[in-house]
Protein backbone atom coordinates (compact mmCIF):
# COMPACT_ATOMS: atom_id res chain seq x y z
CA UNK A 1 0.00 0.00 0.00
CA UNK A 2 2.74 2.41 -0.99
CA UNK A 3 3.12 2.95 -4.32
CA UNK A 4 1.16 5.24 -6.39
CA UNK A 5 0.22 5.58 -9.66
CA UNK A 6 2.29 8.03 -12.06
CA UNK A 7 -1.25 9.77 -12.85
CA UNK A 8 -2.02 10.75 -8.96
CA UNK A 9 1.35 11.22 -8.44
CA UNK A 10 2.13 13.95 -11.17
CA UNK A 11 -0.97 15.41 -10.78
CA UNK A 12 -0.80 16.10 -6.99
CA UNK A 13 3.10 16.84 -7.31
CA UNK A 14 2.19 20.34 -9.68
CA UNK A 15 -0.42 20.66 -7.37
CA UNK A 16 1.25 20.90 -4.43
CA UNK A 17 3.96 22.58 -5.80
CA UNK A 18 2.50 25.40 -8.09
CA UNK A 19 -0.93 26.35 -6.26
CA UNK A 20 1.30 27.26 -2.97
CA UNK A 21 3.55 29.17 -5.09
CA UNK A 22 6.49 28.03 -3.03
CA UNK A 23 10.04 28.00 -4.21
CA UNK A 24 13.18 27.12 -2.54
CA UNK A 25 13.46 31.28 -1.26
CA UNK A 26 10.07 31.48 0.19
CA UNK A 27 10.38 28.18 2.04
CA UNK A 28 13.73 29.73 3.67
CA UNK A 29 12.26 32.50 4.54
CA UNK A 30 9.03 31.29 5.76
CA UNK A 31 10.81 29.04 7.68
CA UNK A 32 12.66 31.75 8.98
CA UNK A 33 9.99 33.36 10.21
CA UNK A 34 8.24 30.59 11.74
CA UNK A 35 10.94 29.82 13.49
CA UNK A 36 11.00 34.52 14.50
CA UNK A 37 7.94 33.62 15.76
CA UNK A 38 8.69 30.37 17.62
CA UNK A 39 11.47 32.22 19.79
CA UNK A 40 8.97 35.38 20.41
CA UNK A 41 6.97 32.99 21.97
CA UNK A 42 9.17 31.21 23.94
CA UNK A 43 10.52 34.15 25.39
CA UNK A 44 6.95 35.29 26.31
CA UNK A 45 6.85 32.11 28.33
CA UNK A 46 9.96 32.91 29.72
CA UNK A 47 9.26 36.55 31.11
CA UNK A 48 5.91 34.93 32.14
CA UNK A 49 7.85 32.99 34.71
CA UNK A 50 9.59 35.81 35.38
CA UNK A 51 7.07 38.05 36.51
CA UNK A 52 5.34 34.61 38.22
CA UNK A 53 9.04 34.85 40.84
CA UNK A 54 8.87 38.56 41.04
CA UNK A 55 5.75 38.08 42.73
CA UNK A 56 7.13 35.60 44.95
CA UNK A 57 9.97 37.68 45.54
CA UNK A 58 7.68 40.72 46.63
CA UNK A 59 5.93 38.42 49.04
CA UNK A 60 8.92 37.29 50.33
CA UNK A 61 10.60 40.45 50.92
CA UNK A 62 7.36 41.59 52.82
CA UNK A 63 7.14 38.62 55.26
CA UNK A 64 10.99 38.82 55.66
CA UNK A 65 10.78 42.27 56.45
CA UNK A 66 8.00 41.89 58.78
CA UNK A 67 9.45 38.73 60.53
CA UNK A 68 12.97 40.68 61.13
CA UNK A 69 11.11 44.03 62.16
CA UNK A 70 8.23 42.21 64.63
CA UNK A 71 9.63 39.07 65.84
CA UNK A 72 13.45 39.34 65.97
CA UNK A 73 13.26 42.98 66.36
CA UNK A 74 16.02 44.34 63.85
CA UNK A 75 16.05 48.04 63.17
CA UNK A 76 15.31 48.13 59.24
CA UNK A 77 15.64 51.25 57.32
CA UNK A 78 11.84 50.04 56.17
CA UNK A 79 10.73 53.34 54.61
CA UNK A 80 13.53 53.10 51.41
CA UNK A 81 12.76 49.48 51.47
CA UNK A 82 9.14 49.91 50.77
CA UNK A 83 11.00 51.95 48.04
CA UNK A 84 12.92 49.47 46.50
CA UNK A 85 9.98 46.96 46.51
CA UNK A 86 7.98 49.36 44.83
CA UNK A 87 10.20 49.92 42.22
CA UNK A 88 9.65 46.50 41.79
CA UNK A 89 6.26 45.71 41.70
CA UNK A 90 6.46 48.22 38.88
CA UNK A 91 8.63 46.41 37.48
CA UNK A 92 6.28 43.64 37.55
CA UNK A 93 3.22 45.78 36.41
CA UNK A 94 5.26 46.66 33.47
CA UNK A 95 5.96 43.02 32.04
CA UNK A 96 2.43 42.33 32.43
CA UNK A 97 1.76 44.99 30.14
CA UNK A 98 4.26 43.64 27.93
CA UNK A 99 2.57 40.35 27.77
CA UNK A 100 -0.67 41.54 27.27
CA UNK A 101 0.86 43.31 24.30
CA UNK A 102 3.10 40.43 23.32
CA UNK A 103 5.75 42.32 23.54
CA UNK A 104 8.88 40.76 23.93
CA UNK A 105 11.59 42.93 25.73
CA UNK A 106 15.15 42.01 26.26
CA UNK A 107 15.58 39.59 28.93
CA UNK A 108 19.31 41.10 29.80
CA UNK A 109 18.05 44.04 30.72
CA UNK A 110 15.08 43.01 32.77
CA UNK A 111 17.60 40.82 34.68
CA UNK A 112 19.75 43.32 34.92
CA UNK A 113 16.94 45.53 36.71
CA UNK A 114 15.68 42.56 39.23
CA UNK A 115 19.76 42.43 40.12
CA UNK A 116 20.11 46.15 41.01
CA UNK A 117 16.87 45.79 42.93
CA UNK A 118 18.19 42.61 44.96
CA UNK A 119 21.63 45.16 44.97
CA UNK A 120 19.58 47.89 46.71
CA UNK A 121 17.89 45.79 48.76
CA UNK A 122 20.62 44.17 50.18
CA UNK A 123 22.44 47.03 50.76
CA UNK A 124 20.12 48.67 52.76
CA UNK A 125 20.34 45.81 54.92
CA UNK A 126 23.79 45.16 55.54
CA UNK A 127 25.37 44.42 52.38
CA UNK A 128 27.93 41.67 52.30
CA UNK A 129 26.76 40.28 56.00
CA UNK A 130 23.02 39.72 55.06
CA UNK A 131 23.21 36.00 54.16
CA UNK A 132 20.32 36.35 51.38
CA UNK A 133 22.99 37.57 49.19
CA UNK A 134 23.10 34.27 47.94
CA UNK A 135 20.26 35.10 46.33
CA UNK A 136 22.46 36.62 43.54
CA UNK A 137 23.12 32.90 42.75
CA UNK A 138 19.36 32.61 41.41
CA UNK A 139 20.03 35.60 39.26
CA UNK A 140 23.49 34.44 37.45
CA UNK A 141 21.28 30.86 37.06
CA UNK A 142 18.42 32.70 35.33
CA UNK A 143 21.00 33.91 33.11
CA UNK A 144 22.78 31.25 31.97
CA UNK A 145 19.69 29.24 31.60
CA UNK A 146 17.57 32.32 29.19
CA UNK A 147 21.04 34.24 27.88
CA UNK A 148 23.57 33.70 25.32
CA UNK A 149 27.18 32.50 26.86
CA UNK A 150 28.60 36.16 26.14
CA UNK A 151 25.69 38.12 27.89
CA UNK A 152 25.73 35.16 30.94
CA UNK A 153 29.62 35.80 31.45
CA UNK A 154 28.66 39.67 31.78
CA UNK A 155 26.52 39.05 34.35
CA UNK A 156 28.88 37.01 36.19
CA UNK A 157 31.33 39.92 35.89
CA UNK A 158 28.14 42.20 37.34
CA UNK A 159 27.76 39.68 40.03
CA UNK A 160 31.44 39.91 41.37
CA UNK A 161 31.29 43.68 40.95
CA UNK A 162 27.92 44.46 42.86
CA UNK A 163 28.86 42.44 45.77
CA UNK A 164 32.46 44.25 45.72
CA UNK A 165 30.55 47.13 45.94
CA UNK A 166 28.46 45.77 48.59
CA UNK A 167 31.12 45.19 50.79
CA UNK A 168 31.98 48.88 50.79
CA UNK A 169 29.07 50.51 50.29
CA UNK A 170 26.19 49.34 52.53
CA UNK A 171 23.66 50.24 55.72
CA UNK A 172 24.97 48.17 58.66
CA UNK A 173 21.99 45.92 60.02
CA UNK A 174 21.52 46.70 63.79
CA UNK A 175 20.67 43.88 65.87
CA UNK A 176 19.51 43.33 69.15
CA UNK A 177 22.53 43.41 71.46
CA UNK A 178 21.22 40.29 72.97
CA UNK A 179 20.81 38.57 69.34
CA UNK A 180 24.41 36.97 68.55
CA UNK A 181 24.88 37.90 64.80
CA UNK A 182 26.87 34.73 63.95
CA UNK A 183 24.05 32.64 65.06
CA UNK A 184 21.18 35.05 63.35
CA UNK A 185 23.47 34.66 60.09
CA UNK A 186 23.75 30.93 59.97
CA UNK A 187 19.56 30.49 60.45
CA UNK A 188 19.18 33.33 57.38
CA UNK A 189 22.11 31.58 55.38
CA UNK A 190 20.42 28.39 56.14
CA UNK A 191 17.14 29.89 54.38
CA UNK A 192 18.41 31.85 51.93
CA UNK A 193 20.08 28.38 50.18
CA UNK A 194 16.89 26.72 50.62
CA UNK A 195 15.05 29.40 49.06
CA UNK A 196 17.81 29.72 46.29
CA UNK A 197 17.36 25.58 46.00
CA UNK A 198 13.73 25.67 45.95
CA UNK A 199 13.64 28.56 42.98
CA UNK A 200 16.31 27.61 40.97
CA UNK A 201 14.72 23.56 40.49
CA UNK A 202 11.14 24.96 40.11
CA UNK A 203 11.74 28.09 37.62
CA UNK A 204 14.73 26.73 35.38
CA UNK A 205 12.99 23.14 35.11
CA UNK A 206 9.63 24.83 34.13
CA UNK A 207 12.26 27.12 31.44
CA UNK A 208 13.94 24.14 30.13
CA UNK A 209 10.48 22.74 29.15
CA UNK A 210 10.07 25.89 27.39
CA UNK A 211 13.47 25.91 25.66
CA UNK A 212 12.64 22.31 24.68
CA UNK A 213 9.34 23.04 23.17
CA UNK A 214 10.97 25.62 21.07
CA UNK A 215 13.48 23.46 20.05
CA UNK A 216 10.75 20.93 18.37
CA UNK A 217 8.84 23.66 17.19
CA UNK A 218 11.34 24.82 15.33
CA UNK A 219 12.83 20.87 14.04
CA UNK A 220 9.43 20.46 12.82
CA UNK A 221 9.58 23.55 10.96
CA UNK A 222 12.88 22.57 9.53
CA UNK A 223 11.21 19.02 8.84
CA UNK A 224 8.36 21.01 7.16
CA UNK A 225 10.46 23.24 5.35
CA UNK A 226 12.67 20.36 3.68
CA UNK A 227 9.64 18.36 2.98
CA UNK A 228 8.18 21.51 1.00
CA UNK A 229 11.64 22.05 -0.84
CA UNK A 230 11.23 18.27 -2.31
CA UNK A 231 7.39 18.64 -3.38
CA UNK A 232 8.89 21.69 -5.29
CA UNK A 233 12.21 19.67 -6.81
CA UNK A 234 9.46 17.49 -7.80
CA UNK A 235 7.42 19.43 -9.32
CA UNK A 236 9.88 20.90 -11.70
CA UNK A 237 10.80 17.11 -12.87
CA UNK A 238 7.16 16.01 -13.50
CA UNK A 239 7.07 19.54 -15.33
CA UNK A 240 9.75 18.69 -17.70
CA UNK A 241 8.60 14.63 -17.98
CA UNK A 242 5.69 16.06 -19.23
CA UNK A 243 7.06 18.56 -21.85
CA UNK A 244 9.06 15.84 -22.82
CA UNK A 245 6.39 13.38 -23.46
CA UNK A 246 4.30 15.54 -25.76
CA UNK A 247 5.92 14.86 -28.80
CA UNK A 248 6.40 10.96 -28.71
CA UNK A 249 2.82 10.82 -27.68
CA UNK A 250 1.66 12.88 -30.78
CA UNK A 251 4.01 10.51 -33.05
CA UNK A 252 2.58 7.76 -31.42
CA UNK A 253 -1.02 8.98 -31.90
CA UNK A 254 0.19 9.64 -35.86
CA UNK A 255 1.34 6.18 -36.39
CA UNK A 256 -1.66 4.94 -34.48
CA UNK A 257 -4.26 7.23 -37.45
CA UNK A 258 -1.93 5.54 -40.30
CA UNK A 259 -2.65 2.20 -39.26
CA UNK A 260 -6.42 2.26 -38.98
CA UNK A 261 -6.84 3.65 -42.52
CA UNK A 262 -3.97 1.64 -43.93
CA UNK A 263 -5.35 -1.48 -46.92
CA UNK A 264 -3.74 -4.14 -44.35
CA UNK A 265 -5.08 -3.39 -41.31
CA UNK A 266 -8.73 -1.57 -42.35
CA UNK A 267 -10.31 -5.05 -43.07
CA UNK A 268 -9.45 -6.59 -40.03
CA UNK A 269 -12.07 -6.26 -37.10
CA UNK A 270 -9.58 -7.90 -34.36
CA UNK A 271 -6.37 -5.57 -35.25
CA UNK A 272 -9.11 -2.82 -35.57
CA UNK A 273 -9.85 -3.21 -32.16
CA UNK A 274 -6.34 -3.04 -30.95
CA UNK A 275 -5.72 -0.50 -32.45
CA UNK A 276 -8.86 1.67 -30.88
CA UNK A 277 -7.48 0.40 -27.69
CA UNK A 278 -3.83 1.37 -27.89
CA UNK A 279 -5.28 4.76 -29.36
CA UNK A 280 -7.77 5.22 -26.27
CA UNK A 281 -4.44 4.84 -23.97
CA UNK A 282 -2.33 7.14 -26.13
CA UNK A 283 -5.51 9.80 -25.46
CA UNK A 284 -5.50 8.44 -22.00
CA UNK A 285 -1.16 9.64 -21.63
CA UNK A 286 -1.88 12.84 -23.73
CA UNK A 287 -4.93 13.69 -21.15
CA UNK A 288 -2.68 13.19 -18.02
CA UNK A 289 0.01 15.35 -19.67
CA UNK A 290 -1.81 18.00 -20.19
CA UNK A 291 -3.17 18.13 -17.22
CA UNK A 292 0.05 18.16 -15.88
CA UNK A 293 1.13 21.09 -17.84
CA UNK A 294 -2.21 23.24 -16.69
CA UNK A 295 -1.30 22.60 -12.97
CA UNK A 296 1.97 23.86 -13.98
CA UNK A 297 1.07 26.68 -15.80
CA UNK A 298 -2.10 27.88 -13.11
CA UNK A 299 -4.71 27.17 -15.93
CA UNK A 300 -6.59 25.86 -13.23
CA UNK A 301 -6.79 28.22 -10.31
CA UNK A 302 -10.56 29.03 -10.38
CA UNK A 303 -11.83 25.15 -11.16
CA UNK A 304 -13.25 24.87 -7.58
CA UNK A 305 -16.66 23.26 -8.53
CA UNK A 306 -19.78 23.66 -6.28
CA UNK A 307 -20.36 20.08 -5.27
CA UNK A 308 -21.55 18.18 -2.10
CA UNK A 309 -19.67 15.72 0.12
CA UNK A 310 -22.48 12.89 -1.40
CA UNK A 311 -21.61 13.73 -4.99
CA UNK A 312 -17.98 14.03 -4.39
CA UNK A 313 -17.66 10.69 -3.03
CA UNK A 314 -19.73 9.35 -5.56
CA UNK A 315 -17.27 10.82 -8.65
CA UNK A 316 -14.20 9.50 -6.96
CA UNK A 317 -16.03 6.16 -7.11
CA UNK A 318 -16.71 5.98 -10.79
CA UNK A 319 -13.52 7.33 -11.63
CA UNK A 320 -11.75 5.14 -9.71
CA UNK A 321 -13.60 1.86 -10.62
CA UNK A 322 -13.61 2.83 -14.60
CA UNK A 323 -9.94 2.61 -14.32
CA UNK A 324 -10.03 -0.70 -12.32
CA UNK A 325 -12.85 -2.75 -14.27
CA UNK A 326 -11.73 -6.18 -12.42
CA UNK A 327 -11.41 -4.56 -9.18
CA UNK A 328 -14.32 -4.79 -6.00
CA UNK A 329 -14.70 -1.71 -4.12
CA UNK A 330 -16.60 -2.04 -1.74
CA UNK A 331 -18.12 1.28 -0.91
CA UNK A 332 -20.13 2.10 2.46
CA UNK A 333 -21.40 6.09 2.57
CA UNK A 334 -22.22 6.82 6.46
CA UNK A 335 -22.16 10.31 6.67
CA UNK A 336 -25.51 11.06 6.91
CA UNK A 337 -27.28 13.90 5.13
CA UNK A 338 -25.38 15.65 2.54
CA UNK A 339 -24.19 18.87 2.70
CA UNK A 340 -22.64 21.22 0.15
CA UNK A 341 -18.69 21.37 -0.17
CA UNK A 342 -16.21 22.75 -3.32
CA UNK A 343 -14.25 20.79 -5.14
CA UNK A 344 -11.02 19.85 -7.81
CA UNK A 345 -9.63 17.26 -9.34
CA UNK A 346 -6.79 17.87 -6.67
CA UNK A 347 -8.82 16.81 -4.26
CA UNK A 348 -10.09 13.63 -5.81
CA UNK A 349 -6.77 12.67 -6.83
CA UNK A 350 -5.38 12.80 -3.00
CA UNK A 351 -8.28 10.14 -2.47
CA UNK A 352 -7.72 7.87 -5.40
CA UNK A 353 -3.81 8.13 -4.97
CA UNK A 354 -4.55 6.17 -1.56
CA UNK A 355 -7.35 3.56 -3.39
CA UNK A 356 -4.74 3.01 -6.05
CA UNK A 357 -2.08 2.18 -3.40
CA UNK A 358 -4.77 -0.22 -1.35
CA UNK A 359 -5.39 -2.06 -4.60
CA UNK A 360 -1.96 -2.83 -5.52
CA UNK A 361 -1.50 -5.02 -2.71
CA UNK A 362 -5.61 -5.84 -2.35
CA UNK A 363 -6.17 -6.55 -6.27
CA UNK A 364 -9.46 -7.95 -5.52
CA UNK A 365 -10.49 -6.10 -2.91
CA UNK A 366 -10.53 -2.23 -1.54
CA UNK A 367 -12.96 -1.10 0.95
CA UNK A 368 -14.18 2.25 1.48
CA UNK A 369 -15.86 3.77 4.30
CA UNK A 370 -16.93 7.35 4.02
CA UNK A 371 -18.16 8.94 8.02
CA UNK A 372 -18.95 11.78 9.65
CA UNK A 373 -17.35 12.51 12.74
CA UNK A 374 -16.65 16.09 14.90
CA UNK A 375 -16.88 18.20 12.13
CA UNK A 376 -14.68 16.78 9.71
CA UNK A 377 -15.31 14.70 6.72
CA UNK A 378 -13.67 10.69 7.99
CA UNK A 379 -12.42 8.51 4.82
CA UNK A 380 -11.06 5.24 5.68
CA UNK A 381 -9.36 2.96 3.58
CA UNK A 382 -8.87 -0.66 3.95
CA UNK A 383 -7.13 -3.89 1.72
CA UNK A 384 -6.73 -6.97 2.52
CA UNK A 385 -3.07 -7.07 1.78
CA UNK A 386 0.43 -7.80 4.04
CA UNK A 387 -0.48 -4.61 6.19
CA UNK A 388 2.26 -1.62 6.95
CA UNK A 389 5.70 -3.20 8.20
CA UNK A 390 6.63 -1.17 11.74
CA UNK A 391 9.19 0.69 10.65
CA UNK A 392 7.18 2.31 7.76
CA UNK A 393 4.19 2.89 10.33
CA UNK A 394 6.98 4.87 12.69
CA UNK A 395 7.81 6.84 9.81
CA UNK A 396 4.49 6.96 7.57
CA UNK A 397 3.94 10.60 5.61
CA UNK A 398 7.73 10.45 4.73
CA UNK A 399 9.12 10.42 1.60
CA UNK A 400 11.03 6.72 0.14
CA UNK A 401 9.23 5.20 3.30
CA UNK A 402 8.15 2.07 1.40
CA UNK A 403 7.96 -1.77 1.64
CA UNK A 404 8.90 -1.70 -2.12
CA UNK A 405 11.63 -1.11 -4.34
CA UNK A 406 11.46 0.67 -7.42
CA UNK A 407 9.79 3.09 -9.00
CA UNK A 408 7.58 5.25 -6.45
CA UNK A 409 8.74 4.41 -3.34
CA UNK A 410 6.51 5.99 -0.88
CA UNK A 411 6.02 9.58 -2.40
CA UNK A 412 2.42 8.82 -3.00
CA UNK A 413 1.59 8.70 0.79
CA UNK A 414 4.09 11.33 1.12
CA UNK A 415 2.30 13.85 -1.13
CA UNK A 416 -1.27 13.02 0.45
CA UNK A 417 -0.02 13.32 4.04
CA UNK A 418 1.61 16.93 2.79
CA UNK A 419 -1.94 17.66 1.27
CA UNK A 420 -4.26 16.66 3.86
CA UNK A 421 -2.25 18.58 6.22
CA UNK A 422 -2.35 21.69 4.51
CA UNK A 423 -5.59 21.98 4.48
CA UNK A 424 -6.05 21.84 7.98
CA UNK A 425 -6.53 17.74 8.26
CA UNK A 426 -4.60 14.38 8.98
CA UNK A 427 -3.76 11.37 7.79
CA UNK A 428 -2.97 7.93 9.85
CA UNK A 429 -1.92 4.49 9.14
CA UNK A 430 -2.91 1.39 11.11
CA UNK A 431 -2.59 -2.47 10.47
CA UNK A 432 -5.99 -4.52 11.05
CA UNK A 433 -5.91 -7.36 13.51
CA UNK A 434 -7.51 -10.26 10.46
CA UNK A 435 -4.82 -8.93 8.40
CA UNK A 436 -5.03 -5.68 5.89
CA UNK A 437 -3.89 -2.08 6.69
CA UNK A 438 -6.08 0.75 6.97
CA UNK A 439 -5.72 4.44 5.98
CA UNK A 440 -7.87 7.15 7.55
CA UNK A 441 -8.19 10.60 5.48
CA UNK A 442 -9.69 13.53 8.15
CA UNK A 443 -11.05 16.40 6.05
CA UNK A 444 -12.11 19.69 8.13
CA UNK A 445 -15.49 20.08 6.28
CA UNK A 446 -15.37 23.79 7.78
CA UNK A 447 -11.94 24.36 5.06
CA UNK A 448 -13.66 22.06 2.53
CA UNK A 449 -17.02 25.04 2.54
CA UNK A 450 -14.62 27.67 1.94
CA UNK A 451 -13.42 28.68 -1.44
CA UNK A 452 -9.87 29.14 -1.08
CA UNK A 453 -8.65 26.02 -2.36
CA UNK A 454 -7.57 23.10 -1.34
CA UNK A 455 -3.15 22.47 -1.45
Amino acid sequence: MVRPCGRCACGCILRVATRTKVNLRVIRSGATHDAALSGADTDLKNLRLLVQLRWLAIAGQLVTMLVAELALHIDLPLPRMAMVLGALLALNLLSLHWLRRKRVPSLSWVLMVDMLLLTAQLGLTGGGRNPFIALYLLQVTLAAVLLRPSECWRFVGLTALLSAFLSAFHLPLRLPEYEPFFTTYLAGMLVALLINAVLIVTFVTRINRNLRDRDARLAAMRQQAAEEDHIVRMGLLASGAAHELGTPLASISVILSDWRTIPATSGDAELQFDIAQMQKAVDRCKSIVSGILMSSGELRGETLIPSSVHGFIADVVNEWTSIHATATLDHQNRFGPDMPILTDTALRQLVTTVLDNAHEVSPQWVGLTVLRKDGNLVLQVEDRGPGFRPAVLADFGKPYNSTKAGQGRGLGLFLVVNAIRKLGGDVTASNLSGGGALVTLTLPLKKLSVARGYI
